[in-house]
């Protein structure tokens, strides 16, 4: 199995990037204020290893990433500040804008 799912897609000027923990996708996560959905529909694309993602993720202007794996190494990387991670119950969740 794949570690992560990974989605790019254009829209006008910003490339946008969805990543999950792969064991994530399909799933509801409660323990937030509201329960969120890792939607197929949103982040299903191709199975990916964190490594590929992470440099899918530096030529992004928008990432979306769900899941202990993805979120890790995205703040190992000094792409996301731990500080801005969210949590829903125990799985982290960030997000990047790049303006």
């Amino acid at each position: 199995m794949s570690e992560v799912f990974l989605r790019t897609s254009r829209h006008g000027r910003d490339t946008l990037v969805a990543v999950c923990d792969a064991e994530l996708l399909g799933k509801t996560l409660q323990g937030g204020r509201v329960p969120f959905n890792v939607s197929e529909e949103f982040y299903k694309g191709i199975p990916a290893g964190v490594d590929e993602a992470v440099e899918a993720m530096r030529h992004a202007t928008i990432c979306n990433l769900i899941g202990k794996r993805i979120v890790e190494a995205a703040i190992e990387k000094r792409l996301v500040h731990q500080k801005a991670v969210i949590y829903f119950g125990d799985v982290p969740h960030a997000q990047i804008v790049k303006m």
